[in-house]
């Protein structure tokens, strides 16, 4: 199992969510959800200036074997997204953590980060879900 960032915070669907300078939301998948999905082929991104609601679904990653819904860790505004996944849904894959994020959300509710898991109880989830 890869080491998770601990600047992250994650949702029990996977999703990881850094909150970076200027209060931005970068969101990607996990590197453990893109190794049960498998090679990814195609990435449904969102469109900027869409909103979203945390815990809605809001784009979509499709590998050869499944598709999955990516939801939105926190409520606002999507500020900016991966437009290389397009081409490259792989990158997803290769880096998960860093060059494959998917999009960024401008929160409406600062507090919505607090809800999402830490580091240390994303890897108890994963332990969980690894003994069943």
């Amino acid at each position: 199992m890869s080491e998770i960032p601990g600047d992250l915070k994650f949702l029990k669907s996977h999703e990881w969510a850094r909150l970076e300078d200027g209060g931005v939301v970068r969101v990607g998948i996990s590197d453990h959800a893109q190794g049960q999905l498998g090679d990814l082929v195609y990435v449904e991104l969102p469109a900027v200036g869409d909103s979203v609601q945390a815990g809605n679904a809001c784009a979509v990653v499709e590998s050869v074997k499944a598709a999955s819904d990516i939801y939105a860790p926190v409520s606002g505004t999507v500020v900016e997204i991966n437009e290389a996944l397009s081409d490259k849904p792989e990158t997803i894959n290769e880096d998960a953590y860093g060059e494959g994020w998917i999009f960024a959300v401008k929160p409406s509710s600062p507090d919505d980060m607090e809800a999402l898991l830490d580091p240390d109880a994303y890897a108890e989830l994963l332990e969980e879900e690894d003994a069943h």
